[in-house]
């Protein structure tokens, strides 16, 4: 729309200046802004009443079957997902071996994942005791400082 740039806004500036004189220009900048202001609000209540509007009549659920209908292979993925999460839904006889080599892979999960989390919080565990360690350092090196003093740095002359 309108494309403004620092060296048009400094022109503007320096117009408004020598037109309106230094003495009303905060006035008018000021009244500027409200207006600004009131025009961007009436445009954001504009926008919101036709959102509404739009989702009273179900244009989101138009606007969906195209998307759909423009992007065949999303859709298609999207049934490829369904299908898979069928398949995997599978009630196993729990006596037949696959249904027991579905137990021990899930046993098996549950224990990568109960010693991931341990690694996990060990080393956590870690880098807190680390940085508390850090931080007693620090604050012992801040009160020797502070004992010793600022005029201890100063060198000693002959006065």
């Amino acid at each position: 729309m309108f494309d403004l740039g620092w060296s048009e806004l400094l022109l503007i500036g320096v117009v408004a200046l020598i037109v309106v004189g230094p003495k009303d220009l905060p006035v008018l900048f000021r009244n500027v802004g409200k207006f600004m202001g009131r025009a961007k609000g009436m445009a954001r209540e504009f926008s919101k009443a036709m959102n509404d509007a739009a989702d009273e009549t179900g244009v989101k659920d138009v606007a969906k079957t195209f998307k759909t209908a423009a992007n065949p292979m999303s859709s298609a993925m999207d049934g490829v997902r369904d299908a898979a999460k069928s398949m995997t839904n599978l009630n196993l006889d729990p006596k037949s071996e696959t249904g027991k080599l579905a137990k021990e892979r899930e046993a098996d999960r549950k224990k990568i994942e109960v010693s991931t989390a341990r690694a996990a919080a060990d080393r956590k565990k870690r880098e807190a005791e680390s940085a508390a360690k850090r931080a007693d350092e620090m604050e012992a090196e801040m009160k020797a400082e502070a004992q010793i003093g600022p005029d201890a740095d100063a060198p000693k002359g002959d006065a």
